[in-house]
């Protein structure tokens, strides 16, 4: 009687929590998206999941360590979610409202233009590069003076420019601090948000 119990409810029960363990551990997690950084894709304390074994493109949206990051980093949640705009490699520029990676105009639709100029001249005036924001003080000192990506490494920005501390103020992202991709649940019933999010890799480039 014993030993029917044990395989009936014990074993079955252990094998599913040990499944959910090891799935939320090294495959997929849920996680819950703080501020408004990503506005207009991603709001506020919206619940979304993260694939931790996904490769990482240009357009994926990512979450990552702050702490490990932002020099300027206090207290909060201690980890950003940002979209990669370069990969190792890149070279990035912006002139007046447009992202140019490797000279190729990056595809901005998932933002309006107001979205993409707030907060972008304002601080760094409406032409700036990888060259030009690693040139100053305010990034990391492993992150300065570089025109292109470093290996291993990622460029970020928020969709929100105006609130986003990302990328254009403490430099690049190891790619050892990544958390995982996120991905938007079937369920959300913002399709062309959860598109933006979900495939953000596909058509980032203007055609």
């Amino acid at each position: 009687m014993f030993m029917k119990f044990l395989k009936e409810w014990v074993f079955p029960i252990a094998i599913t929590i040990l499944i959910v363990v090891l799935v939320r551990s090294f495959l997929f997690t849920r996680v819950k998206v703080s501020g408004p950084s990503m506005e207009p894709n991603l709001q506020d304390k919206e619940n979304v999941f993260l694939n931790k074994v996904a490769s990482y493109k240009r357009g994926d949206v990512i979450v990552f360590n702050a702490k490990d990051e932002d020099p300027r980093y206090q207290s909060g949640d201690d980890k950003y979610v940002k979209r990669i705009i370069a990969i190792p490699g890149d070279t990035v520029e912006y002139k007046a409202s447009n992202l140019y990676v490797n000279g190729k105009k990056v595809n901005q639709s998932f933002i309006s233009l107001s979205e993409r100029t707030e907060g972008t001249e304002m601080s760094f005036g409406s032409t700036w590069s990888l060259k030009t924001l690693s040139s100053g003080t305010l990034w990391q000192k492993k992150d300065r003076n570089n025109s292109t990506v470093p290996k291993g490494k990622y460029f970020v920005m928020g969709d929100h420019r105006s609130v986003s501390n990302d990328g254009r103020y403490f430099g690049f992202v190891d790619k050892k601090h990544i958390v995982g991709k996120v991905i938007v649940p079937f369920w959300n019933s913002n399709k062309t948000a959860k598109a933006n999010v979900n495939q953000g890799n596909k058509n980032f480039f203007s055609k």
